[in-house]
């Protein structure tokens, strides 16, 4: 049985390093976040900076499970696994149908058996047959998952299908909470994990790009639910990925993974709130964030019982 403190915050991760990143055309029309990028050394910058996060993360005392993708061109956006498959407690595992055709090719069968053959598995629910009929869910990029309180908050977009989000919620055991996100020029957010991240005793937030103020106060009363400090974010730390973080255990306890775009843009006020908490690691990912998304979406965290290892 996970420990309570663990249920935000997993002990190991898989992430995907990148051999032929580059900006992605087929999601670029609704990921206001993503910039085009030509230069011709991209994808060794991206692989280089994949391989000092991974480095720092382990010296933490993380567990992280390292996959090459295929090398080429037609997955560019493999850095970012978060999308396409999560692990919930109890050896759950889901399995999601993406928007663009280019990620539905980042799905692999070796990190499903990888999670299989190192910790406890009991079934693998594939949604990814919803593409067929044009119904997307992509992972922990559409919702932000409370394990402790049950909650799939999710900002509503082509990514977050309510047919799939409502199967997904009735499979695992999440009440789905909707509503609607703008940016501050009043583009619609296309994934909820750059809006939001909730810890175990934190949750940031940026209640000023939800767009309905009885939806943007009833979301700041769940989170504070339990006793945590919600913490708001401006359009500006938005912007810069401050709300896509991700908690994790290492050898010494919790931590807060994110970038150091978004630990430069956070306000004083809020970095000195969120370090009462837990320390903060800010992790050099530049070029991968030219692709619209940051350390959350590179990590995909594993909620499983590890099996006793020979």
């Amino acid at each position: 049985m996970m420990r309570r403190n663990l249920l935000q915050a997993p002990e190991a991760v898989v992430m995907i390093r990148p051999h032929g990143f580059h900006s992605n055309p087929e999601t670029a029309a609704d990921n206001a976040f993503q910039r085009l990028d030509t230069s011709p050394d991209t994808a060794t910058r991206a692989r280089d900076e994949f391989d000092t996060a991974v480095a720092t993360l382990r010296d933490r005392g993380l567990t992280v499970h390292v996959f090459d993708d295929d090398g080429s061109s037609s997955t560019p956006d493999s850095v970012f696994p978060n999308n396409w498959f999560s692990t919930h407690i109890g050896g759950h595992v889901a399995i999601y149908p993406m928007h663009a055709p280019n990620r539905r090719r980042e799905r692999r069968a070796d990190v499903i058996e990888l999670l299989k053959s190192r910790y406890r598995v009991q079934d693998v629910i594939d949604y990814s047959g919803l593409e067929q009929d044009g119904l997307a869910l992509e992972g922990t990029g559409a919702m932000v998952l409370d394990h402790v309180g049950r909650i799939a908050y999710t900002v509503r977009s082509n990514r977050a299908d309510p047919v799939a989000l409502e199967r997904f919620c009735t499979h695992f055991g999440y009440e789905p909470m909707v509503f609607d996100a703008h940016d501050e020029q009043g583009r619609e957010i296309y994934h909820t994990n750059v809006l939001m991240c909730v810890g175990t005793e934190m949750a940031m937030v940026g209640l000023s790009s939800v767009v309905n103020p009885a939806r943007r106060a009833e979301i700041a009363q769940r989170l504070a639910e339990g006793g945590r400090e919600v913490i708001n974010l401006s359009h500006r730390e938005i912007a810069g990925f401050a709300g896509n973080a991700i908690e994790l255990s290492g050898a010494d306890g919790r931590f807060l993974a994110l970038s150091r775009t978004a630990f430069e843009s956070l306000s004083p006020q809020n970095r000195t709130r969120l370090s009462a908490h837990l320390p903060l690691v800010p992790l050099q990912v530049p070029t991968i964030e030219l692709a619209g998304g940051s350390v959350r979406c590179m990590i995909a965290g594993i909620h499983l019982t590890p099996r006793p290892q020979s």
